[in-house]
């Protein structure tokens, strides 16, 4: 990849990514509320809807930002007449770039993503004495709680994606004659995401509770995920709303 295209996707990918969180984000508290083991009037109903957000703030830039340029260099990398460069290899570069991409973010998302949660969740609070506590109760060890769970959320949900955008858009194209409009690669691109925001809710609600979750609870979350594996945990999910708050996260 070129320096004018690194940066280019440093930038557009970044500012997309912020515009998005911030954009949604009262949708995003809805759904981490819906989401939570205590239920969403406890963890605060529809009052400060807003908690959390200077972390998504903080986080969203470099977060978007680290997997667009890496989505971008290894699709680059990989399609560079090597093993995955012919067209119907195409799928599998995308797969991977996009894998690759979202572990890279993780590092990234998750400490952002712990304070926001965690901030939502309780909105009396404010994203300064979240973070603080965390430290101060858990270190810095505290901030990356939930990082298996994410990467095994964002994997799914990116392998389901962006392949199915690229097919999308390629196939649209290929109708039509001509390369996509800016709008029609945005559909596709919400279709696509709302298809793999449906197939990865249950990892995402286990996500979010193993974030959440403090003390007591938390260490009976972990022990089912270690001792039992994730389809107990999974299963487990059923006690909890039947709708896993699937429609802010679609949308």
């Amino acid at each position: 990849m070129e320096r004018r295209e690194f940066v280019a996707s440093l930038v557009a990918g970044g500012c997309a990514g912020m515009c998005v969180d911030l954009t949604l984000f009262p949708l995003d508290t809805v759904k981490t509320r819906l989401q939570s083991q205590q239920g969403f009037y406890k963890a605060g109903g529809f009052r400060g809807i807003y908690a959390g957000v200077p972390s998504a703030a903080v986080g969203s830039f470099p977060n978007a930002a680290a997997f667009f340029v890496t989505y971008e260099c290894t699709k680059s990398l990989l399609g560079a007449g090597g093993v995955l460069s012919p067209p119907h290899m195409a799928p599998v570069t995308h797969m991977l770039a996009a894998s690759l991409g979202e572990i890279v973010a993780c590092l990234i998302r998750v400490p952002t993503e712990v304070v926001k949660q965690r901030t939502q969740a309780s909105p009396s609070s404010t994203t300064y004495n979240i973070l603080l506590a965390t430290l101060r109760e858990e270190g810095v060890r505290g901030l990356y709680r939930g990082f298996g769970s994410t990467v095994l959320r964002e994997v799914p949900f990116s392998l389901v994606q962006f392949p199915l955008w690229e097919y999308l858009k390629t196939l649209w194209s290929r109708r039509q004659g001509h390369t996509l409009y800016s709008w029609q690669a945005a559909v596709c691109g919400a279709f696509a995401g709302a298809v793999a925001a449906f197939v990865t809710t249950p990892l995402d609600v286990a996500k979010t509770r193993i974030m959440l979750a403090k003390s007591v609870r938390r260490q009976h979350t972990e022990d089912d995920l270690h001792q039992r594996g994730w389809f107990h945990l999974l299963g487990s999910l059923r006690k909890g709303p039947p709708h896993f708050a699937i429609a802010p996260r679609l949308l």
